[in-house]
C-alpha cells in the first residue's frame, strides 16, 4: 500500500479537518496503484505537513458525474469546481476517511524531503 503527499490550500485543509470537505479533487490520478493514505501538506503561508487521511475510494469520471457524486461534501462550490476542471474531460476525487490532524505541523526537511510537492 502506498501513501501520497499532496499540497493543499490551508483553507481547504481547515474544511477537511472540520468535516465539511470529504473529497480532495485532482485533475489527474496518481499513477501508483493501491494508494491508501493521503498526507496533507499545507501550502503557503503554513508550508508544513499538517495531517493525514485514509483514502476510502477514488472516483474517476467526467467532471459533471464526479460533481454529482461528491457535491454534498465537496467543501467547495460548483463555480470553483467548474473553474478548476475547465477544459478537462476527466476529474479525480479522493474520498477521505479517518482524518487526523497532527498535534504539531512537520517541516518537509524532517521527513527527508527537500522540495515542495507539486
Amino acid at each position: 500500500m502506498f501513501q501520497i503527499l499532496l499540497p493543499i490550500n490551508p483553507e481547504h485543509i481547515k474544511n477537511i479537518f472540520n468535516g465539511s470537505k470529504r473529497y480532495e479533487f485532482r485533475k489527474t490520478r496518481c499513477r501508483r496503484p493501491n494508494i491508501c493514505k493521503l498526507i496533507m501538506y499545507a501550502t503557503a503561508p503554513v508550508m508544513k505537513v499538517v495531517g493525514e487521511a485514509a483514502i476510502e475510494e477514488i472516483i474517476v469520471d467526467d467532471p459533471d458525474t464526479v460533481w454529482e457524486q461528491t457535491r454534498s461534501f465537496a467543501g467547495i462550490n460548483r463555480e470553483f469546481f467548474d473553474q478548476y476542471f475547465q477544459g478537462k474531460s476527466q476529474a479525480v476525487a479522493y474520498k477521505l476517511a479517518e482524518v487526523q490532524e497532527y498535534p504539531e505541523p512537520i517541516a518537509l526537511s524532517k521527513l527527508g524531503i527537500n522540495y515542495t510537492p507539486q
